[in-house]
């Protein structure tokens, strides 16, 4: 017997060192190629990142898996509880693997396979083994894969903590329908944090993870309900319900936003223009990666009434300029089915159809049938689908039809049947009367609004519709500027030592480069002779402009459009003076911002800060710093001080001076009957290229600039009338109109620089007028003390007319002087025999010396002067 208990013994020991020799050698063959200790300790899910606006709502949500991290803290325990008892009871208590669990797979394996039934290691694993196969590589080989988790388990259980362990869990699995993490999937499945969720929520979530395919909520309800009812059985067993609790969760029905497709309440707003370029500057501040992955929180700058606004402002312009045109593009896409006589199952394939649905108060309809008259729609107005009818009487706009793109049309014709035929889709929007037809605009154009302070970009409306177009023309369309460039080229002048009342000349000027000859024109076709600076820039002179760039030198006027932004290296030739070179719209917009503001440099930005799934910044556009802002209490006398860290890239007197000439523009120029009238200040500048190809108003108060764009994708002409002021003007207004009304527009302060003094001018002479002078064309005008001109005198031009006429002062690849079909005098009799010159008050002169003839009539610009034929404008 001793014998015998002693060979068991032995043999026992042999087993068992044989087991441990056979355990180790597993362990270091499958253990040798897994992650190491410190790579699961940092281990971190890809998590979802979103955009907030200002109002704390998300506007956008990016990831390759819809996963919101919740840190352990947050997650509730009757959550917490409820995922331990569906997937591992005994989670606190095991050190990663569950030994008990695996022997009962084991069994179960073992007699499946005897019984020649499919056989499946199920049940073994542990919610820390389930974290752990996101480190493992696919494997067919379903006994590796497992023997692997289990190292990794116990490496993991010995590295983190159980709640770690059991955060990375539940902001990792997957729910179905996209969800990953559970507070993914308590918005998804029931419009609800975690901490609104009630039990049976709570354990039908819990269930999910075992086979979310076979437990969906309307395709298995009853599927789904059996597991469900499971877990608050085993949650009751547990101590975490009490009996009556489950019982009860067991009652409640199964009720989630899927099967009423309902609306997700915490549902991003639907992609925009904005969004669009807040991830590209994600992507370009931080990488891909980061922005799909990384679970950020990105604070973006829309303000979502400006947005309203701007959109709004811009679309009603485009459709304005569309219906004058008066031309049918024809219909939208086609409705198969419809279109083959086939009409009961219209609301479904128009649900489907792909077409814009972003337009307020539009909505996409199909032709059911027409006639002579009209033709009958099914409608697809928001959640209801209704019928309606269209006429061709109603529509008068329509006067010729034509293709997208095409500069030649045919006249209407006389049916309705011929225009919409069965199958066609349209856009229709509510009326008093009825229904009435839309169309979306051919033309195309960008709006974009900005706080000239600080950079923050508070609108972008890139087109007419994002989801009809998705290119955003703000920030992606390289257009010519035309003259809205010109600021730039009088902030070189102004530095340089021209004054706004500077007598500049306007007469013919001709090109010559490699053999070719360019004679820019004014728009008016007409030239106005010696002429103060400031009315170069109020009445967009163009021949004036040049004549400026010319003297103050190319280099420095591509030096003042670098330093600004508006180019990154800009050619120094003199056509880019009048807006040759190509730009965005973006660019040009946070270039005039610099001016608003005394000439500071500015970043523009639609991101105010982006933080990590761990709450630290990794990018803040306001880079200042505040001394005082981190009390806990307001004191009054102890103001925070907020330091100013942007450089001065422009002499603030200079910047002042430009936007007094900038406001004449919207006073008296090119842009005073469509911008005009706002009551509180603003200044601007229009801009319209060669043959009109483009049109563009940028403009701004002090707290605010904004700017527009209006052209067609392709560079054509737009038609005659096709002005900056014309277009982009009445844009502007409308929105600036509404701006007002919730952001305070401010008022223009010039920068301090000792002793001034204020006279009147003449705004068409420059000469200086006596204190009482009133009129139309009386403007005020500060100088330094000493500097201001005497009574009736002008201030004298920097550039005479010899070096005006007599070429350059400085070698360039081309010519300038007198056109010689266009000859100029600058006599006083030749001025009156044209009708030029002008001037206000009694006793001015001719040229702005006292006494002489009285001037003839002045004759008058147009409302926009930004563009001529002949030339770039």
């Amino acid at each position: 017997m001793i014998r015998l208990v002693a060979n068991l013994f032995s043999n026992a020991a042999i087993a068992a060192v044989f087991a441990l020799v056979a355990a180790a050698a597993v362990v270091r063959m499958y253990g040798a190629d897994l992650p190491r200790h410190d790579e699961l300790v940092n281990y971190q899910p890809p998590m979802l990142s979103r955009v907030y606006n200002g109002e704390g709502a998300v506007i956008a949500e990016y990831a390759t898996e819809r996963r919101v991290f919740a840190p352990i803290e947050e997650i509730p325990p009757l959550v917490r509880n409820a995922f331990i008892s569906a997937e591992d009871k005994n989670y606190y208590e095991h050190p990663g693997v569950d030994a008990v669990g695996i022997a009962k797979a084991l069994v179960r394996y073992g007699v499946a396979k005897a019984a020649g039934r499919p056989a499946r290691l199920a049940g073994a694993s542990t919610i820390t083994q389930q974290v752990m196969k996101n480190f493992l590589l696919d494997s067919d080989r379903e006994i590796e894969r497992k023997i692997k988790e289990m190292i990794l388990a116990v490496r993991l259980d010995g590295a983190l903590s159980k709640d770690h362990i059991l955060e990375l869990y539940l902001n990792e699995i997957f729910f179905g329908a996209r969800a990953y993490g559970v507070a993914s999937a308590a918005r998804i499945y029931f419009g609800k944090t975690l901490e609104e969720l009630r039990p049976e929520e709570v354990a039908y979530l819990a269930a999910l993870p075992k086979a979310p395919s076979r437990l969906h909520p309307v395709r298995d309800r009853e599927r789904a309900i059996e597991r469900r009812d499971y877990v608050l059985e085993e949650m009751a067993q547990n101590g975490h319900l009490s009996r009556a609790e489950a019982e009860a969760a067991k009652a409640a029905p199964l009720e989630t936003i899927l099967e009423e497709d309902v609306p997700d309440p915490l549902a991003p707003e639907a992609p925009s223009y904005f969004t669009h370029e807040v991830r590209r500057q994600v992507i370009r501040e931080m990488d891909r990666d980061a922005l799909y992955e990384g679970g950020l929180t990105i604070r973006a700058t829309i303000d979502p009434a400006l947005q309203e606004f701007a959109a709004e402002a811009l679309r009603a312009a485009l459709e304005a300029f569309d219906r004058d045109r008066g031309v049918w593009r024809g219909a939208n896409g086609r409705v198969e089915a419809v279109a083959e006589g086939t009409t009961d199952g219209w609301a479904a394939a128009l649900a489907g159809a792909k077409v814009a649905r972003d337009i307020p108060g539009w909505y996409p309809a199909v032709v059911l049938a027409s006639d002579a008259e009209g033709a009958r729609l099914g409608i697809a107005a928001g959640e209801t689908a209704v019928e309606g009818r269209i006429t061709l009487a109603g529509n008068r706009w329509i006067r010729r039809v034509g293709p997208r793109g095409a500069e030649s049309s045919a006249p209407r014709p006389d049916r309705a049947d011929a225009l919409w035929k069965p199958g066609d889709i349209l856009y229709v929007s509510r009326e008093e009367n009825g229904w009435a037809l839309r169309q979306i605009p051919e033309i195309q154009g960008a709006f974009m609004a900005m706080d000239p302070h600080t950079g923050r970009v508070l609108a972008i409306q890139g087109g007419f519709s994002y989801e009809y177009s998705r290119f955003n023309r703000a920030t992606q369309a390289k257009r010519q500027p035309g003259s809205s460039f010109k600021p730039f080229v009088y902030a070189a002048a102004l530095d340089a030592g021209y004054a706004p009342s500077t007598i500049v000349l306007d007469a013919p000027v001709v090109v010559r480069l490699g053999g070719r000859t360019w004679r820019p024109k004014n728009s008016s076709g007409g030239f106005y002779g010696p002429t103060p600076l400031a009315n170069g820039i109020v009445y967009s002179r163009n021949l004036m402009t040049v004549r400026i760039a010319q003297s103050v030198g190319m280099d420095r006027v591509a030096e003042y459009a670098e330093r600004f932004g508006v180019y990154n290296d800009m050619p120094h030739h003199l056509s880019y003076a009048l807006g040759a070179g190509e730009t965005t719209l973006y660019d040009m917009v946070a270039a005039y911002g610099m001016f608003a503001n005394g000439g500071r440099r500015v970043r523009p930005t639609v991101i105010d800060r982006i933080q990590n799934r761990n709450g630290s910044t990794l990018f803040r556009h306001d880079p200042r710093s505040c001394q005082g802002c981190g009390v806990e209490r307001y004191r009054p006398e102890a103001e925070p001080i907020l330091f100013d860290t942007r450089d001065q890239i422009m002499n603030p007197y200079t910047a002042s001076e430009l936007v007094k000439m900038m406001r004449g523009v919207v006073e008296r120029g090119t842009a005073s009957r469509t911008v005009g009238g706002l009551g509180f200040p603003v200044a601007g500048k229009t801009g319209t290229t060669n043959e009109s190809k483009d049109a563009w108003f940028i403009g701004f108060a002090p707290n605010l600039v904004a700017g527009c764009y209006i052209g067609y994708d392709q560079p054509r002409p737009m038609g005659r009338g096709a002005y900056g002021g014309t277009l982009c003007g009445p844009v502007f207004k409308a929105f600036m109109r509404k701006a007002a009304e919730v952001r305070a527009p401010g008022r223009f302060e010039g920068p301090d620089f000792g002793e001034t003094v204020t006279v009147k001018l003449d705004a068409e002479t420059g000469a200086r007028l006596p204190d009482d002078a009133e009129g139309p064309n009386v403007i005020t005008q500060t100088f330094r003390t000493g500097a201001e001109p005497e009574l009736f005198d002008t201030v004298q031009a920097l550039v005479d007319d010899e070096s005006l006429f007599g070429g350059l002062a400085e070698p360039l690849p081309y010519e300038i002087g007198a056109d010689p079909e266009l000859p100029y005098e600058t006599s006083p009799s030749a001025r009156a025999a044209r009708g030029g010159g002008g001037g206000v008050g009694q006793g001015a002169g001719t040229q702005g010396q006292a006494g002489g003839a009285p001037r003839p009539p002045r004759p008058q610009p147009p409302s926009d002067v930004g563009l001529g034929t002949g030339g770039l404008y």
